[in-house]
């Protein structure tokens, strides 16, 4: 049973700090995966506890708990005033205050409409099972396939000593369909996925699962007999898939403020032109954009109202994004950024939903415009780094020629530097989609994000190397 608000301030009420936060946080995971008709994973997992952090003389002091009785609680926040005093002596940078935020009070809900309780254990798995066969049998190619099926729904009771107390209710589920075709000693694979924050409906809204498992069974069996592409600096357009994965890993963690501070790409650039004047690069918490983006949270876990923050406007380095800790370095309010996996984590800058805003381009004039060149479509894994140096996979890729697209490419790649990249944008396209709500960031603990953005047009480098 979940503590109350007023039982949660009555322990750090008895914190002498300058700053107390008591965090409860109960977890339901669920986890289905069939590969090849056989069941390989059935995970039911429920995960609650509280945690308590305390700010003394400057130093943080984190402690948890799977005991939710006062007396454990009590003992939880003397060992988080004991880590502080202890890192106190030795800290670098004393924390003098915190930075202002809109701190939340009441009950929010992030999930609406046809619960995921309403759906059944069977009733899941008996989707997966089906779902995992339909992709096996689309093609003679697709030897095999792997379907999942994943759920977090999440209780949250966060209080502090300085006026925040918010209660909040999360759904998040997750779908995969992955379909692997080989033939003459080669083997590809294509996917499909969707994660939302939302009901059961919401996660197959955009693409049904029939419809995802015949996208990843065609994909991969057209895959199989696909060319590389030869390498070169060409003009690409990247569909929103792509425009996420580059404003997720690309842009949006050198914005972090914790890696700003340790000397990120745009460290003391605020104001500064980044990127084209036509590229305007948002993290929102809401997902204000389009309701049931797979990163959203409505507070954050500091208590923060996680607001929308524009940290590129129209080519201008604008803001980076902020906990309360940054916020008072920089003079600025938090972001509503602070972000923690489970209760035993301590929260960190996390980006939400990131994304490029929409343009006025016709995406059928994008392409007609272009002599030579590259679609790019389906994100895949990659690397970044502080610099803003990327490398990411292309699930599909396709040649452009005098403005037609022609042939499908495979072991596709693109790297560069984000801001260069971005820089060379001419054309953003008027739709819009968020694609990468069913992966996790892994920054140091995990986080559910998302990203997305319209079609833009482009110059990177095009590699025809095969990624995995």
């Amino acid at each position: 049973m979940a503590p109350s608000p007023s039982f949660l301030l009555k322990i750090i009420d008895q914190a002498h700090s300058q700053y107390a936060e008591a965090r409860f946080h109960s977890r339901k995971f669920n986890e289905v995966r069939i590969g090849n008709g056989e069941l390989e994973e059935a995970r039911f997992t429920t995960l609650s506890g509280v945690s308590i952090r305390v700010l003394i003389e400057g130093a943080w002091g984190f402690s948890s708990s799977s005991s939710l009785d006062e007396e454990n609680l009590l003992r939880c926040l003397k060992d988080a005033s004991s880590i502080a005093k202890i890192s106190s002596r030795g800290v670098a940078n004393e924390i003098l205050k915190l930075g202002d935020a809109n701190l939340a009070k009441g009950k929010f809900f992030s999930s609406s409409g046809d619960s995921l309780h309403s759906h059944s254990t069977e009733e899941k798995i008996a989707l997966v099972r089906q779902i995992e066969k339909l992709a096996r049998s689309k093609s003679p190619v697709v030897k095999s396939a792997i379907c999942s099926y994943r759920e977090i729904m999440d209780e949250k009771i966060i209080v502090t000593s300085d006026g925040g107390a918010a209660e909040l209710y999360d759904m998040k589920p997750e779908f995969r369909i992955t379909a692997i075709a080989s033939e003459k000693g080669e083997v590809v694979s294509a996917s499909e996925s969707s994660g939302v924050t939302g009901g059961w409906k919401r996660l197959f809204e955009r693409r049904s699962p029939e419809e995802m498992a015949e996208r990843a069974a065609d994909i991969a069996s057209r895959l199989i007999k696909a060319r590389q592409p030869k390498g070169e600096r060409a003009t690409v357009i990247l569909d929103p898939g792509m425009v996420g994965l580059i404003s997720h890993e690309a842009i949006g963690h050198t914005v972090e403020a914790d890696f700003v501070l340790s000397g990120s790409v745009v460290k003391g650039k605020i104001g500064k032109k980044v990127a084209s004047e036509l590229v305007t690069l948002i993290d929102s918490g809401p997902g204000s954009i389009k309701p049931g983006a797979g990163g959203t949270i409505l507070v954050d876990d500091e208590a923060v109202i996680a607001q929308e923050t524009v940290i590129i406007d129209r080519g201008i380095l604008s803001s980076y994004l902020h906990n309360r800790e940054s916020a008072a370095l920089f003079d600025v309010e938090s972001t509503g950024n602070a972000r923690a996996f489970e209760y035993t984590d301590e929260p960190l800058i996390r980006m939400r939903n990131t994304y490029i805003k929409p343009g006025d381009y016709d995406y059928d004039e994008m392409v007609r415009e272009v002599g030579h060149g590259y679609l790019l479509k389906g994100p895949m894994g990659g690397q970044a780094d502080a610099n803003g140096e990327f490398m990411f996979g292309a699930q599909e890729a396709y040649l452009i020629k005098n403005g037609e697209i022609g042939d499908l490419l495979r072991g596709t790649t693109i790297s560069g530097q984000a801001f260069d990249t971005l820089s060379s944008v001419d054309a953003v396209g008027k739709d819009f989609g968020f694609e990468i709500g069913s992966g996790y960031c892994g920054k140091w603990q995990m986080a559910k994000v998302d990203g997305g953005g319209p079609h833009i047009r482009c110059e990177t480098i095009v590699g025809g190397v095969t990624f995995s």
